[in-house]
């Protein structure tokens, strides 16, 4: 009988929370292998050692091109930041390996300019915001939802350590209602913040609420309101598992992928 190919992986910040445990779910894939991480200040140590699994064996790089040319994986799971996940997946196309990005802070243009250079490559990969289903989810319905609700505000609730606010979840959630929802500027016409910010961000009249206090994983409720009724759409993770199902799936689509793909919900039946 023969042996199924593996899918070879290599994990941009493996020592973070959603990497080391991108790793695990690795490990416990059958159809993956880590074959190395990249992540600063550990070259040439050892995966396992770092994260302590024993029976884990890849090489750290703290150079992510010099890794991707050594080891020639068939794909990057990246969960780093905005500047690192850039440079990341800018070195995939170049070595011609398959993105799986979970980093947020990317624009329309800069998805642009990167799905333009793996369309030529025919290179599959996937930038998404969120890999929770749920979450994904909460995406899709609030964007039906807009249609007959314009009237609509998002409140994301995440740890005190995430570094970008708004969420990108929440920035993704807002540009799919945007394209249901007439635009609407919300409120009194006369309202005044007498706190600056405290009536949120400005998204096509729709605001956005951000919270961090230590506690939270990641959180996000969206409002919608109309004349004697509210319908309120929530997703809760609670532990960062919940995202291993969607990376699980990313990274088995992408293999059959010849474009970049922006957000998971695109990839949902």
């Amino acid at each position: 009988m023969v042996e199924e190919k593996k899918i070879r992986i290599v994990v941009a910040g493996l020592r973070g929370r959603m990497g080391s445990e991108t790793v695990r779910m690795i490990s416990n894939t059958p159809e993956f292998e880590l074959i190395a991480g990249a992540d600063d200040g550990h070259d040439g140590e050892d995966a396992g050692h770092l994260l302590g699994i024993p029976d884990l064996h890849a090489r750290v790089y703290d150079d992510i091109e010099k890794c991707l040319s050594a080891e020639q994986p068939d794909v990057l799971i990246d969960f780093t930041n905005p500047e690192a996940g850039k440079r990341n997946l800018q070195a995939a196309i170049d070595f011609g390996v398959r993105p799986v990005i979970g980093t947020s802070g990317f624009s329309n243009e800069e998805v642009s300019d990167y799905r333009r250079q793996m369309d030529e490559k025919k290179l599959g990969g996937i930038i998404a915001p969120n890999f929770a289903i749920g979450a994904v989810l909460v995406m899709k319905f609030s964007q039906m939802a807009a249609k007959y609700f314009p009237d609509v505000e998002i409140i994301e609730l995440h740890h005190d350590e995430k570094k970008d606010a708004p969420s990108g979840t929440a920035v993704k959630t807002a540009e799919l209602i945007e394209k249901s929802r007439k635009p609407k500027k919300q409120g009194a016409p006369d309202e005044r913040e007498t706190l600056k910010g405290a009536r949120g961000a400005d998204f096509d009249g729709m605001r956005i609420h951000s919270v961090r206090l230590p506690g939270l994983v990641a959180h996000q409720e969206v409002l919608f309101g109309s004349k004697g009724e509210l319908l309120t759409l929530r997703h809760d993770s609670m532990d960062r598992a919940s995202f291993m199902t969607g990376v699980t799936y990313a990274v088995r689509t992408v293999m059959s992928l010849n474009t970049l793909v922006y957000g998971l919900e695109n990839l949902l039946d």
